[in-house]
């Protein structure tokens, strides 16, 4: 157990009331081997926070435990006041989250309509609903609903994977580095829609290797660095934050200028 620091104790009492939080949450993929050391994140009702930090962090397993895909060995994950830890991932869907994995996340030889179907298969008479909020929020999808997934570009597979998170109605998103292996263009076109999914009243947890972008759009920051959370605070103070740039942006975010 960590010891009572000043940081955590602040953390404690700006986590009341999120609809998502992870405290103190130690895990990784192979017993006795932890990529988590003591974490700490929480996201409010209609925030959108960014986590950021170097190769090998933590990040994208810190949203895996939360999601129920990496084995947390102590430490907490609660969804809006619900302990869930270790709570089975299709669980975890049905109570309000929603995840988009970083690679092979549609099905390619399905259509737009069908990938949006496979969201809600635990609630299929919800379908006709969030077809039509999805495709409200990304008209694209709604117009081009019988081609198939596999032809699509890069940037239209990540609204697709999007839009199928969001079918099941998720307090939370959770994205997991979704502008990862696109072009500037289409980065900015994803980061775009993130924002018109949380404006739509969605809470989003992104992990993001484009740092500087990430820190652009979302309002509140995590630097995770060897497994906990180094720095935390607005997307703007983090980005100015000396440190911050000395430690982390100077490389990660050299591709955003």
């Amino acid at each position: 157990m960590t010891d009572e620091t000043p940081e955590r104790t602040a953390h404690l009492a700006a986590a009341d009331g999120a609809v998502i939080r992870a405290d103190d949450v130690v895990a990784g993929y192979f017993p006795g081997v932890n990529i988590l050391n003591g974490a700490d994140l929480y996201c409010q009702p209609g925030e959108l926070v960014g986590i950021i930090g170097p190769n090998g962090a933590g990040k994208s397993t810190l949203v895996k435990a939360m999601f129920g895909l990496v084995t947390v060995s102590s430490g907490t994950v609660r969804l809006e006041g619900e302990d869930v830890t270790n709570m089975r991932a299709d669980q975890l869907v049905r109570r309000g989250i929603g995840y988009v994995p970083q690679t092979n996340n549609v099905f390619p030889t399905l259509t737009i309509e069908e990938n949006l179907e496979m969201g809600c298969y635990q609630a299929p008479k919800k379908f006709s609903e969030r077809f039509s909020f999805v495709t409200d929020l990304f008209p694209k999808l709604g117009e081009r609903r019988k081609q198939r997934a596999g032809s699509l570009s890069g940037g239209e597979r990540q609204m697709v994977a999007m839009g199928r998170a969001l079918m099941m109605d998720p307090a939370v998103l959770f994205l997991d580095e979704p502008s990862a292996g696109l072009s500037p263009v289409l980065q900015d076109e994803v980061f775009v829609q993130i924002r018109k999914i949380n404006r739509a009243g969605v809470s989003v947890v992104m992990v993001e290797q484009n740092a500087r972008r990430c820190l652009q759009v979302c309002d509140r920051g995590y630097v995770l660095d060897q497994g906990r959370s180094a720095y935390t605070g607005s997307g703007k103070d983090l980005a100015d934050d000396p440190k911050v740039i000395e430690l982390y942006l100077g490389t990660l975010g050299k591709k955003a200028g």
